[in-house]
C-alpha cells in the first residue's frame, strides 16, 4: 500500500488457521500476562529458542557467527546471520541491526533467530541481532544506548571488516524492539549522527495503545495481552521520564517532529492490540514526506515473526517483509 492510502487505524478479518492453532496448542504462552515476567522468560525460551524448533522447521543459513563488541554499559552480544548473497568479508553488503520485541523485559536472540534466517536469506542483508540488556534491570536509556553504539562499529571498522557498506546499516525491529528502532532513528537525528539507512518496523509499540478500537478488540487471549504493555512500560520507564517524551512514544509526537528520519517500512496485524498505533504511525510518516510503506495482515496476531516453524503465512509475511528490504537497499545501492 502507497504512503497516500495509509489510514489512521487497521482492521482484522478471521483468524488464520495456522496461528490459531499454534495459539491452542500453548494455551500458557503469554506476553504481559498475569504470571511473573521472569516465568514468561521461561516460557518463551522453552517454546520459541531456536535450540527447542524440530531441525526440519529451522530455516537454513549460510552462516552463523557469535561476537560482541563493547557498549557504553558493557560487552553487547551479537549473532550475526549471514545469507548466501552476503558472506562475511564481502564488498558492500547491507546490514540489518535488530532489536527483538518482548516489552522491554522479555526475549532473547535465541528467540528469534528462525525468523531472522528466514529474513536474511530472502533479503540478502547480514542481519545483526542484539541480546541488548533487558528492563527492569536496566531501564531506558539503556537500550538505546546500545543500540546506537551497535550503529557506530556497523558504520565503522567492526562493519567494514565484515563487507558491510557504511551506507547500507538499516535498523528494525518487532514491538517494544520497533518501538525503540523508531526511537533511535529520532535521536540519531536529533544528535547529527549518521543514521540507520531505514527503519523495519514489526507490528511496533509506536505509543502506548490505551485508546484505540485494537485495544478493545484484542485486549486479551490472543498472546500479547493489552494490559500487561502498562507493566512493560513501567518496567522500562525510569522515574522522571514522561510516557509521552519522544523518544519513548515516537508516535505520540506532532509530524513536525517526525520530519527527516529515514525510510519506514511498517509491517501490522489485525488481531493485536498493538495494530492501530503502528497503522497511526506509518500515517504520520506518511503526512510529512517520509518514504513509508505499511503491510497490513488482517488474520494475524502479533508475533508472527517468532511463528515461522509453525505457521506458513507467517513465513509469508516474513518475505513480504524481506522483498521490502531488499528493495529500500536496491534503492540506495
Amino acid at each position: 500500500m502507497t504512503s497516500h492510502d495509509i489510514p489512521t487505524t487497521g482492521t482484522r478479518t478471521s483468524l488464520h488457521p495456522e496461528i490459531q492453532k499454534f495459539l491452542s496448542d500453548n494455551p500458557g504462552l503469554h506476553l504481559g500476562g498475569e504470571e511473573d515476567f521472569h516465568a514468561e522468560r521461561r516460557h518463551h525460551l522453552e517454546v520459541f529458542g531456536i535450540h527447542a524448533i524440530p531441525q526440519e522447521k529451522i530455516h537454513p543459513i549460510d552462516e552463523v557467527e557469535f561476537t560482541a563488541i563493547r557498549g557504553p554499559h558493557g560487552t553487547i552480544p551479537l549473532r550475526v546471520l549471514y545469507p548466501k548473497a552476503a558472506a562475511k568479508g564481502s564488498n558492500g553488503a547491507a546490514a540489518l541491526i535488530y532489536f527483538h520485541g518482548g516489552g522491554y523485559t522479555v526475549g532473547s536472540v535465541d528467540e528469534f533467530e528462525n525468523g531472522l534466517r528466514l529474513l536474511a536469506e530472502e533479503s540478502g542483508a547480514q542481519v545483526y541481532a542484539a541480546d541488548y540488556r533487558l528492563a527492569p534491570e536496566f531501564r531506558y536509556p539503556t537500550q538505546l544506548d546500545e543500540y546506537s553504539a551497535i550503529i557506530d562499529a556497523l558504520q565503522g571498522d567492526f562493519g567494514s571488516q565484515r563487507g558491510v557498506a557504511k551506507n547500507l546499516v538499516f535498523g528494525g525491529g518487532d514491538s517494544a524492539g520497533g518501538n525503540m528502532t523508531a526511537a533511535i532513528a529520532l535521536r540519531r537525528r536529533d544528535e547529527g549522527k549518521g543514521n540507520i539507512a531505514g527503519q523495519m518496523l514489526y507490528y511496533p509499540e509506536a505509543r502506548v495503545p490505551f485508546d484505540t478500537p485494537a485495544a478493545t478488540e484484542n485486549n486479551t487471549g490472543l498472546y500479547l495481552e493489552c494490559n500487561g504493555i502498562f507493566s512493560f512500560a513501567d518496567h522500562y520507564l525510569p522515574r522522571g521520564v514522561t510516557p509521552a517524551f519522544k523518544y519513548i512514544s515516537p508516535g505520540m509526537q506532532s509530524n513536525d517532529e517526525l520530519k527527516g528520519v529515514p525510510p519506514a517500512r511498517v509491517f501490522t496485524s489485525g488481531f493485536d492490540p498493538l495494530r492501530d498505533v503502528g497503522v497511526e504511525y506509518a500515517h504520520k510518516l506518511s503526512q510529512v514526506g517520509v518514504d513509508v510503506k505499511w503491510r497490513h495482515y488482517e488474520d494475524c496476531t502479533h508475533g508472527w515473526l517468532q511463528m515461522t516453524a509453525w505457521s506458513l503465512r507467517a513465513q509469508e509475511a516474513v518475505k513480504d517483509s524481506a522483498k521490502d528490504l531488499k528493495e529500500m537497499i536496491q534503492s540506495i545501492k
